[in-house]
Order: C-alpha cells, then sequence, then structure tokens
C-alpha cells in the first residue's frame, strides 16, 4: 500500500519524545555498565561513597524509571495519532498498526538478543497491539483505567514479597541469590560482557529471554500497558499538546515532583534502612518507587510543556523526538561498544559518576547527529525502515516539506 501523506506533527510532542529518549539512557547507563542486578539493588555492585553516591541520588530522584513511563505514555498517544485515519477504512486502519507491532517486535528481539538484553521494544510493541481495541473510550475512562491497570504491577510485588515467607526454603535462597548475587556470581557476569560478542551471548540470551517472559508478565505489562492507556487520555485531554494552560503545568510539574519525590525517598529511605532485603524490597521499597517513578514522570512532563509554553529553545530536543528510535538503538550501540568485551572493555570498571560523564557525552552526539540527519532526510533511518516494512514497500526518505511543527497553542 503506498504511504499515505506525512502529517503535520505535533511539536510539543517531539520534545516530550527528545527528552524521554535522552533521559532514558541515564537509567539504561546502569545496565549497560553493571551487573543487572545493580540497577535495582544498588548495593549489588559498585561504589556508592562520593561522588558516585551524589550521582546514583540524582539517577535514581530524576531518571531512573521515568522516561522509560513517559516514553510509555507517548507510546500510547503515537497509536491515537496513528489510527487517527478518518479517510481510511477502520479494517485497513487496524491491519496497518498490527502489521506495525510486528515489526517493532522484530527490531525489539534483534536487539535484545543480538546486542542488549534490557530492550523495552518488545514489550512496547506487545502492550500496544493489546491496548489498540480501547483507543476510541472516553479520555477520563482511559486514564482511570489505565492508572488501575498499573496499578497492578505493584499489586504483584506486594503479593510477592508476602508470598516469600511461604515458598520452600531453596527457592527463597535461589531468589535471593538473583536479588542480591555473591561475588562469584557478579565476577562471572562481569567477565562474560568483557569477553567477546558470542561469549556475550551466554549472558544475554538467557537475560532477554526472562526480561520478555518472567518480567513482562509479572510487571512490565501493566506498567506499560497501563500507562499506554493513560497516555491516550491525556493526548485526547490536550496535555501532551501543550494545550492546557501554563497554570495547569505548573501545578503538574509542583504535584508529580513533589509527590514523587516523596514517595521515593520515603522507599529509598526503608530500602538502606533494611539493607535492600528482597522481601522488604518488595513489600515497601518497590511499589513506592513504582508510583513515584510515576508522578515524577508526569512532573518532567510538566516542565517540558512548560518549556514549550515558554519557546525554550528544544529543536535539537525535538530532533532527537523525532528520531527517537534511531537514537535508542544509538545508545545501545554506544554504550555497549564503551563497556563490553568487543569494545573498550569498561563493564565493571565505572562507577555511577563516571556513567555519568559518558550519558553527557552520548547526549551530545545525538544531539548534533539528529539534527543533521534531519536538515537532509524527513525520518531516522530506522524509522524509515519501520514505515516501510509497515506498508510493505520502500518509501521516501528525503527531505520534503511534508512534515511541520505545529503551531503551539496559546495560553486559554
Amino acid at each position: 500500500m503506498p504511504e499515505r501523506p506525512a502529517r503535520s506533527r505535533i511539536g510539543s510532542l517531539d520534545a516530550l519524545r527528545g527528552v524521554g529518549i535522552l533521559g532514558i539512557l541515564a537509567l539504561n547507563v546502569q545496565l549497560f555498565a553493571l551487573v543487572a542486578a545493580a540497577r535495582a539493588n544498588p548495593t549489588v555492585h559498585g561504589d556508592l561513597g562520593g561522588a558516585n553516591w551524589l550521582a546514583w541520588l540524582a539517577i535514581y530522584a530524576l531518571a531512573d524509571g521515568k522516561f522509560t513511563g513517559v516514553f510509555a505514555l507517548l507510546f500510547g498517544a503515537g497509536i491515537l495519532i496513528f489510527a487517527d485515519k478518518p479517510d481510511e477504512d477502520a479494517r485497513v486502519v487496524a491491519r496497518l498498526h498490527y502489521r506495525r507491532m510486528a515489526a517493532l517486535i522484530a527490531i525489539g528481539l534483534a536487539h535484545a538478543y543480538l546486542l542488549w538484553s534490557g530492550d523495552i521494544l518488545v514489550t512496547l510493541a506487545l502492550c500496544g497491539a493489546a491496548v489498540f481495541p480501547f483507543r476510541a473510550a472516553p479520555p477520563r475512562r482511559l486514564v482511570v483505567v489505565g492508572v488501575a491497570v498499573f496499578a497492578m504491577a505493584s499489586l504483584l510485588m506486594l503479593a510477592s514479597g508476602l508470598a516469600l515467607s511461604r515458598i520452600p526454603a531453596r527457592e527463597l535462597r535461589e531468589a535471593e541469590r538473583a536479588w542480591a548475587p555473591p561475588a562469584d556470581v557478579v565476577a562471572d557476569q562481569v567477565a562474560r560482557y568483557r569477553a567477546g560478542w558470542w561469549t556475550q551471548m551466554t549472558a544475554r540470551v538467557p537475560a532477554a529471554f526472562e526480561m520478555e517472559t518472567t518480567y513482562f508478565v509479572g510487571h512490565g505489562a501493566w506498567q506499560m500497558g497501563g500507562l499506554m492507556l493513560v497516555g491516550m487520555g491525556l493526548l485526547k485531554l490536550d496535555v501532551l499538546t501543550a494545550g492546557r494552560s501554563t497554570a495547569f503545568y505548573a501545578r503538574l510539574a509542583v504535584a508529580g515532583f513533589g509527590l514523587g519525590w516523596t514517595a521515593l525517598a520515603t522507599g529509598a529511605s526503608h530500602s538502606f534502612r533494611h539493607h535492600w532485603a528482597l522481601a522488604d524490597y518488595l513489600r515497601v521499597g518497590g511499589p513506592l518507587t513504582s508510583w513515584g517513578n510515576a508522578l515524577v514522570g508526569l512532573g518532567w512532563i510538566g516542565l517540558v510543556m512548560l518549556g514549550v509554553r515558554a519557546g525554550w529553545p528544544l529543536g535539537a530536543v525535538a530532533a532527537v523526538g523525532r528520531t527517537a528510535l534511531t537514537n535508542y538503538l544509538l545508545q545501545t550501540v554506544l554504550c555497549t561498544t564503551i563497556f563490553y568485551g568487543h569494545g573498550l572493555g569498561l563493564f565493571g570498571r565505572v562507577g555511577c559518576a563516571g556513567q555519568l560523564a559518558i550519558v553527557a557525552g552520548v547526549w551530545v552526539i545525538e544531539l548534533v547527529l539528529s539534527l543533521w540527519w534531519l536538515r537532509r532526510f524527513d525520518f531516522g533511518p530506522v524509522e524509515w525502515l519501520w514505515r516501510c516494512a509497515t506498508y510493505g514497500g520502500w518509501l521516501a526518505i528525503r527531505r520534503s516539506s511534508a512534515i511541520t511543527a505545529v503551531a503551539l497553542p496559546v495560553e486559554r
């Protein structure tokens, strides 16, 4: 099928998506640089003293889990925008959407099993397929149902924590060993990722499989699916288009950061007091962190929308947003080259402060490359391939005047 003429873009969504894809690296860099268990349990590996402590605190308060949530909200909004084809038969739109999700699953599987096990594209695509039938629901119903679905992740986490006292001792030891692996297990994983690409596969494949099965069923599907529904509702309510008042976004930013940081501080202090024990984290720290992350994500949305309405120079950030999928994969290529054995082999050698310095360097590369690319082409290279797979043919990529930013609405 030939591609439809490109629609006008909503500039605020590009800016939000750009902030999200840049911010998500501040979270993912921990997974690139250290063993997987260190992401949720900071006591597993690495030094938490001095500058590393401040860097970990900044990541925990501002980035960890926040931008994954923002990305899920925007993915839900993007489904609505893609499906808004009033001149097209509904069955054709649905077929295009599911083909689009299937293509994203293929990209995600290649990403997860060949490059990096922390991929979220498969989760986004599966949830995107699941929420598509609900796109016509009223906005407030979408938000309420989305929040209820999101809450299931915390309830399942709490139930798991309560169930730990009733499982056999051997299974409990295995769960605790996965949560806080001993030194020999950490050393083994470090050695594998410092080795060549093929040796890395022995660690990457089982980790990717667990991410797409156990983690997806117990957490990812509920969290991402719920946030996509919320994102659909927020788009219909003009929250994501900078269409609400400046006062509204100021209140959203203050409430999101204020309530979110309160929940995060409570959860982290509880976990440190209990030495990051698995049962305590599942019952208290984990659920509080999950809700705190979502609230801080809303705070970021409020702040970015304030910037859009105030005319902040977000052009380079929006360019990253327009090429978000390409930049997400580029982050993997750059960071695995830095940390894994087929590149510089710095896995397990860089603390939180050094990780943030690397993040800043990657940000500069992506901001510059995204602007350079979009001066010549309408879509990022991976976005273009994704569109070709969706529409079943080779489409134009050279820059045209078809895509323009929508003028931002004035304050009401």
